[in-house]
């Protein structure tokens, strides 16, 4: 079957990869388990022997059809054709526990997906991802490296990042262009442990991370704080406001958005 590029598919055809995805989700034998984008079933059909029950999420119509003649069989499997960014996750759970989530992500949405993953947090308690390096790099970077950026701080603020492989474009067919990297999030939201709301902090990290190049002083009086409010705020913070964005920890970015609640950006 052609690739369509527009779908973004480069399917992972590297038996021991799918070996280490698989095992790096843990104990699913009692979970019910979210594929994102299953392909040719490398990983499904491992999948389908290990999880309580799997529920594989394939946008492409002709993969789809194919997938639910393979696992017809199966009862604990089943195929739902349709982008993965118009499921709403929370109607895929069962009972109390949460959803485990796999997938290799299409490049050109990894950003969209995971933060899809992010909104739907409370539904899920893991999720075992692949993604080109680089955004992979982006999500895992810790504050003060040069991949630090607004991505990963809002990763890190739904949970722990840690890297499981990198595997070069020969573990793909078609081969991509590009090094991609299996990255596992648990998810554990830290916003009430820094004691700041969500919606509220996530925009202000927007803010703050607005122009890479520039200081938290002049991205955060772009965004419409006054200066001396900033400077009461960073001083009560303890936060420098000539510090990048990137070099700034989310605890003291969380001190400095609690020191200007009383003052609200237009």
């Amino acid at each position: 079957m052609p690739q369509k590029a527009k779908l973004g598919q480069n399917f992972l055809t590297d038996r021991s990869a799918c070996r280490r995805i698989v095992e790096a989700l843990g104990d699913i034998s009692n979970a019910t388990v979210v594929e994102i984008g299953p392909g040719k079933a490398a990983i499904t059909e491992l999948l389908a022997q290990t999880a309580g029950e799997l529920l594989a999420v394939e946008l492409d119509r002709d993969l789809a059809a194919r997938l639910r003649g393979q696992f017809a069989q199966l009862h604990h499997v089943q195929i739902i054709e349709q982008d993965i960014l118009a499921v709403d996750l929370a109607t895929l759970r069962r009972g109390e526990g949460k959803l485990v989530v796999v997938g290799n992500l299409p490049y050109y949405i990894t950003s969209d997906i995971l933060l899809h993953l992010f909104r739907h947090h409370t539904t899920i308690s893991r999720a075992v991802v692949m993604m080109q390096r680089e955004v992979a790099d982006r999500v895992a970077a810790a504050p003060g490296s040069r991949d630090y950026g607004l991505l990963s701080a809002t990763a890190q603020m739904y949970g722990q990042v840690e890297r499981v492989m990198t595997l070069p474009p020969g573990a793909f067919s078609p081969p991509p262009q590009v090094y991609s990297s299996v990255l596992r999030l648990t998810f554990a939201p830290r916003f009430t442990a820094l004691n700041v709301d969500a919606e509220g902090f996530l925009l202000f990290l927007r803010m703050a991370f607005a122009q890479k190049r520039k200081t938290l002083l002049n991205n955060l009086r772009a965004a419409g704080y006054e200066q001396a409010e900033l400077r009461g705020a960073a001083e009560k913070a303890r936060v420098s406001l000539q510090a990048r964005a990137e070099a700034v920890g989310l605890k003291e970015m969380a001190e400095l958005y609690r020191a200007l609640r009383p003052y609200q950006a237009p």
